[in-house]
């Protein structure tokens, strides 16, 4: 089975449960893929929306039912636990939709506000919409590179002849400056 058959196959469902976790780098992959055709970037995005939506409510909703047991077991967090609750207070809305753009937090941060007091529904709207920005972020940041490999690569190939003149030039020279080197320290 060659990638781009493996890709079509199973490429949407591992974005999904890819997503449903971390996910930045499933997501930046499929752009690429998306990019060389492989996957449909709509397609990409739509999965990576609803994974990311879906791992974080489910986050939210652990938190929500079993955060404070799980603050209490880690005894350096609860000691943080009423600056987060303050800071979750005062900045609920961007905490909700840029949580995911916190390496590290994806999980933990979810959980976190699920213990605190905010209302379902609020989490609920600005997760879909931080959710939404982040799959369409990362999955074009994804795509983008892709477009400037193959540019990269059409340039080089013009110049294929040129770098590698440059790069034996470089090992040549590299070569006998360390010969030359050798032989005055010696």
């Amino acid at each position: 089975m060659s990638i781009p058959e493996i890709l079509s196959q199973y490429g949407y469902a591992g974005i999904f449960i890819g997503t449903l976790m971390e996910g930045e780098t499933v997501l930046l992959l499929a752009g690429f893929a998306a990019n060389q055709g492989y996957l449909m970037l709509p397609l990409v995005i739509g999965i990576a929306f609803v994974g990311g939506t879906l791992g974080d409510q489910i986050a939210f909703f652990v938190g929500r039912r079993y955060g404070n047991r799980l603050i209490h077991r880690f005894p350096r967090l609860a000691a943080h636990k009423p600056r987060i609750d303050r800071l979750i207070h005062r900045h609920q809305v961007p905490l909700i939709m840029g949580v995911r753009f916190l390496y590290g937090m994806r999980i933990a941060g979810p959980i976190l506000i699920g213990t605190s007091h905010v209302k379902v529904w609020r989490f609920v709207v600005f997760n879909m919409i931080g959710a939404a920005i982040w799959a369409t972020l990362i999955t074009s940041l994804g795509y983008v590179f892709g477009e400037t490999v193959q540019v990269v690569l059409k340039d080089i190939q013009g110049y294929e002849k040129t770098i590698l003149l440059g790069v034996v030039g470089v090992v040549v020279l590299l070569t006998v400056a360390r010969w030359l080197y050798g032989r005055w320290r010696g």
